[in-house]
């Protein structure tokens, strides 16, 4: 027989085909919440709830809600109830619950607190969902089936509030996620009237920060906060909240971050306690119970409990950040948005809504208007009504005598038949045709706020204030200025200290070598061409600094690189400091200590003598750029103290002069002075110390500076040994 081989296909063809399906399934379906706050498994879930009237109903067990929940949500039992559980509020994880449970239902600041099964605990609605299903009955939201068609199912939920900035959320999709904080409920209705009042207002003023709903302190920083307000994208800094109880020398911690939980935190003390990195704690036990999370820690005597708990910030979780990405589904469409934008689509989504439940009460007021004046023609005759219906011998025909007898519809004439015989008296029918007037002009407000997007915000401005009022809670994150905040000292990493020699070349390759390692002798390795331009003795707890061609300084710790040996060509410097490309370092020195001085010599006969401490900086930087002023650099020198150094120009020309006669500058980018004034367009071309070229330094020496120096002499050998690379 023969064979049949499949036709070829591109991969990016069977991605797109296969793959591509799926990830608009997990982003739009799946992941990302949309305008309403909500993803579907919440939607679900709360909306099942609501079918099953627990809304004002007693709790019902928590297994009966995720059955019946499963007739929309095809996931699996164990998925719904775990989506229950971040929405109950046992669990602790949102500011506003929407389930009131009853049982354990874990805590979001606890990893290892399991809750109970379903079958154990029991829930219904919170009353604030009454706000997220408002009017859901009177065609606010569009309806759709559920996954087998025998159910219908709201696409979204008309929250009555911004649910979307009060709720947080968190979701990974394909290639994308979403990371959404929660402000507090008051300050977002607050700010949302404000926008309905005037869109260019400044929503910082009304929403101060996130407000979790572990509480915790948030770091003011207007920077960070205004990026995310504009964007929707940033980070944000939180550290736990704690009480020195000086009776028992302990430290209380009540909250922490939302981003981390009670046993990361006492994982990682007990391990900086083990590594010996914090010797001030005794103990740290999880002591929490009914009364809310108590994380405590027994000090040591005389330990300051305010600057342990800097160093717990700086080591710990206890401080974390927050990152924001608030990305929202809009039409089916994932967009990242900053607060003023998110407000915006959820003002036009609740607009829209309200403008719905405006035309489905005016047509269901027109209609039972429709049948009252059917009603009132009959006020004009209840005889001849009652006679019609009594001389109609077939009862088929009651329905058309009455149309006929008082030019009325079939619909009213329906409506009038069915009428029990009790209440066809003058009385009822004026009772009910009194409605009338009240329906006209129900019905003409109905229809002039459908048609008037003012009118419409008035009364989501008025439900707002509503809210606020009936649901709003103070903050419980606390917001404090930065400079309120405890800053750990920077402790130094113990090195070992011991002496080595660094050698650098030419061609940028460093090499550290312990003197011991010298003693056995050696040859130089160097690359063909290359050669040794700075040597120095130090040790090895050291500062090193890397001076380069673009005016850059690169700082790094001695013991960073790695003890090397004469045989080996050392590091390659681009590739350890991360240079630019095409820079080259021209001078490397030891910090010593950053005592003593630098010296920057230009081809324009200047010298600048630069303090050493302008290079030692408190933050670990690693690149210092403006390192020295601007001109053509010709050669560097470190010089622990004073003392004589020598110049010489393109023409022989040299001088010898003490440092001494320079000012010391602070400024890295100080020009200098002039040493060496240069004629017959001649430039400076080295500097270097007298004793390693000259015989008779003082034969130089400058009477007053700027001095023109004097031609080398013969012993002083050929002036081609006294250029610096």
């Amino acid at each position: 027989m023969p064979m049949h081989y499949a036709t070829p296909e591109k991969i990016t063809e069977t991605l797109e085909k296969n793959y591509m399906p799926y990830t608009m399934s997990v982003i739009r379906s799946r992941a990302i919440p949309e305008i309403d706050g909500f993803k579907p498994a919440h939607r679900k879930l709360l909306f099942m709830m609501y079918k099953r009237g627990l809304l004002r109903g007693k709790r019902t067990k928590s297994a009966t809600i995720v059955g019946e929940t499963m007739k929309l949500n095809p996931h699996g039992d164990a998925a719904i109830y775990e989506t229950m559980v971040r929405l109950t509020e046992g669990n602790e994880a949102l500011l506003h619950p929407f389930v009131d449970s009853k049982g354990n239902f874990g805590k979001q600041y606890s990893r290892d607190m399991a809750y109970a099964a379903s079958r154990y605990t029991e829930a219904k609605l919170a009353p604030i969902c009454e706000e997220i299903f408002r009017d859901i009955e009177k065609n606010t939201v569009d309806f759709i089936d559920n996954y087998d068609g025998t159910l219908q199912e709201p696409v979204l939920l008309p929250t009555a509030f911004p649910n979307i900035l009060v709720s947080p959320n968190m979701g990974i999709a394909v290639g994308m996620g979403s990371k959404i904080c929660s402000f507090n409920l008051k300050e977002v209705c607050d700010a949302t009237i404000a926008y309905l009042k005037d869109n260019k207002a400044d929503l910082r003023e009304y929403i101060l920060g996130p407000d979790f709903s572990t509480g915790g302190q948030l770091i003011e920083n207007p920077e960070a906060w205004a990026q995310v307000y504009e964007t929707g994208l940033g980070s944000l800094k939180v550290r736990g909240k704690y009480v020195y109880e000086k009776k028992s020398n302990t430290i209380e911690i009540t909250e922490i971050p939302y981003t981390t939980a009670v046993e990361v935190i006492i994982e990682k003390i007990a391990e900086l306690m083990k590594s010996g990195k914090i010797r001030e704690i005794n103990d740290v036990r999880d002591e929490t119970d009914l009364g809310g999370l108590r994380l405590t820690i027994d000090l040591k005597r005389g330990t300051d409990p305010d600057k342990l708990m800097a160093k717990l910030y700086d080591k710990t979780t206890l401080e974390d950040s927050f990152g924001c990405n608030f990305n929202i589904l809009i039409d089916g469409e994932p967009r990242v948005m900053g607060i003023k934008e998110i407000l915006k689509e959820w003002t036009d989504f609740r607009t829209e809504s309200i403008r719905r439940m405006c035309i489905f009460d005016a047509e269901n007021k027109e209609a039972r208007l429709h049948l009252l004046r059917g009603l009132e023609k009959i006020l004009l005759d209840i005889d001849k009504a009652i006679r019609i219906v009594r001389n109609t011998p077939d009862d088929s025909m009651v329905v058309p005598n009455l149309m006929e007898g008082f030019d009325i519809d079939k619909i009213q004439a329906e409506f009038v038949a069915e009428i029990k015989l009790r209440n066809l008296n003058k009385d009822y029918i004026l009772k009910r045709t009194a409605e009338i007037e009240s329906l006209v002009g129900d019905i003409a407000e109905l229809r002039r706020t459908a048609e008037s997007d003012k009118l419409i915000h008035r009364v989501i401005i008025n439900q707002l204030k509503e809210i606020a009022k009936k649901y709003g809670k103070p903050r419980k994150t606390e917001i404090i200025a930065a400079h309120e905040v405890t800053v750990a000292p920077v402790e130094e990493e113990k090195v070992e200290d011991y002496r080595v020699k660094v050698f650098m070349t030419k061609e940028n390759y460093f090499k550290k070598i312990p003197l011991t390692a010298l003693r056995n002798g050696g040859t130089q390795k160097l690359k063909e061409g290359d050669a040794v331009i700075c040597e120095a003795e130090t040790g090895n707890a050291q500062d090193i600094l890397f001076f380069s061609d673009q005016r850059n300084c690169y700082k790094m710790r001695l013991s960073a690189f790695g003890d090397s040996k004469l045989s080996v060509m050392g590091d390659y410097l681009p590739n350890i400091l991360g240079m630019e490309e095409g820079e080259r370092i021209v001078f490397a020195t030891p910090a010593y200590d950053y005592k003593g001085f630098m010296l920057f010599a230009f081809d324009s006969g200047k010298v600048a003598k630069i303090d050493m401490n302008s290079y030692a900086t408190k933050t670990n930087r690693k690149r210092l750029t403006g390192a020295y002023g601007s001109g053509n650099l010709i050669g560097c020198l470190y010089i622990p103290e004073e003392r004589d150094v020598a110049l010489i120009s393109t023409i022989d020309k040299c001088v010898v002069f003490n440092t001494a006669n320079i000012l010391t500058k602070t400024s890295r980018t100080a020009q200098g002075v002039q040493i060496l004034t240069l004629r017959r367009k001649s430039l400076l071309k080295a500097m270097f110390l007298p004793e390693d070229a000259l015989k008779t330094p003082d034969s130089y020496r400058a009477k007053s500076l700027p001095s023109s120096g004097y031609y080398l002499k013969g012993e002083d050998g050929a002036s081609e040994q006294l250029t610096l690379v």
